[in-house]
């Protein structure tokens, strides 16, 4: 990232590296379609770029979590197929009936609205059913999925609806050896078998989030859905960081510093004077805070690069601002301070973020608030 030159912060963006990191995960997974998830403004990397930068190195799905999203695609213009699975009573069935997005139906009631908006729209419904393998969230329980799959069969056969897919979620891919992935993998397969039994014929059959598609072959089946390795960071840290499997981290948080002062030792900095200067010394404000989703449990903790070195924030995490002790180096207002990148200019990373957190770095990048712009690069 070239440095700062005007602006209070910015989040850079490198759809290059994230063209990249789509061609390395689709290399992990050669025989399956490749879904880019851009929900959450593409974790929090600015979700129309990112979702055409991803169709552009060869993902054909996206994936959203809300039905406004997925509208907000085709309000965009980005074409592709386009899965939406959070759903309530009473959402945008018709909407995105008639936008040709693929919705997901994990209950009868979910099954009941989308046939109704399809005959207001005169047109079969693109509908994914989704089974509740393990995780406990979204999805028909096992014992349920039965009678699911043959109603949906039924509103296929009646020309309201075309079943494009069929779905789980795991709920600990990122433990490699954990338990129940041979055991929600085992759900999945069964639960395959009961739609074939019941006539449904989906064109992809789905399990394999980031942590699936880099680790678990055997659960690509007909497509992988990476979320946050698209982005760029391991979603199974202790087993390898971004490089170790061949990606790069697409964003790079920076601000400007907004002061510089020499201050004696014993001077309180922030709320509640958690930290006090041990001796004479330097502070820089840094000009961001919990308002542009810097975590406020990052107080006392976060690293930040500032005048060539790692530094920690010193005190409490504002709203709007915190503070850096430089131990007495120099630096002037508008110098670059970087909260997190691909570490490759020795900066802190995501994780580096979420390890000083408490959190994962799906947090720290997927909080950058709307206050910070987008700036992006690699086009």
């Amino acid at each position: 990232m070239n440095d700062m030159t005007s602006g209070r912060a910015r989040a850079h963006i490198d759809l290059a590296a994230l063209r990249a990191n789509v061609a390395a995960l689709r290399a992990k997974a050669p025989g399956a379609a490749f879904m880019a998830v851009v929900k959450a403004d593409a974790y929090g990397h600015g979700m129309v770029p990112c979702a055409r930068a991803a169709l552009e190195a060869g993902a054909t799905w996206l994936g959203v979590a809300t039905p406004e999203e997925a509208l907000a695609l085709r309000a965009a213009g980005v074409g592709g197929r386009v899965l939406c699975w959070l759903w309530t009573p009473g959402g945008p069935w018709r909407a995105c009936v008639e936008a040709g997005v693929d919705v997901t139906v994990s209950a009868h009631w979910a099954l009941t609205e989308v046939t109704a908006a399809a005959r207001e729209a005169g047109r079969p419904a693109r509908v994914q059913l989704k089974v509740d393998a393990g995780l406990g969230r979204n999805g028909a329980q096992p014992a349920q999925w039965p009678g699911l799959t043959a109603a949906a069969r039924a509103a296929e056969q009646a020309g309201l609806i075309q079943v494009t897919g069929v779905w789980a979620h795991f709920s600990c891919a990122d433990e490699p050896g954990h338990p129940s992935i041979t055991r929600e993998l085992q759900v999945f397969r069964t639960a395959l078998e009961q739609a074939a039994d019941a006539g449904l014929e989906p064109e992809v059959r789905h399990i394999a989030n980031s942590p699936g598609t880099l680790t678990l072959p055997e659960s690509h089946f007909d497509l992988v859905r990476p979320g946050v390795a698209m982005y760029g960071i391991s979603p199974v840290p202790q087993v390898g960081g971004p490089a170790d499997f061949g990606l790069r981290p697409v964003m790079t948080l920076a601000a400007r510093l907004a002061s510089v002062k020499a201050v004696p030792g014993g001077h309180g900095v922030s709320y509640g004077h958690h930290y006090v200067t041990p001796g004479p010394t330097t502070l820089a404000l840094v000009p961001v805070g919990y308002a542009d989703g810097v975590p406020r449990h990052a107080s006392g903790a976060g690293p930040v690069l500032v005048a060539g070195k790692w530094r920690t924030v010193a005190g409490r995490v504002a709203m709007d601002q915190f503070v850096v002790d430089l131990g007495g180096d120099s630096a002037e207002p508008g110098d670059e301070a970087v909260l997190f990148g691909p570490g490759d200019r020795g900066e802190p990373t995501a994780e580096d973020w979420a390890r000083a957190c408490g959190t994962i770095a799906y947090e720290i990048v997927t909080r950058v608030g709307s206050r910070v712009p987008r700036v992006y690069g690699g086009v």
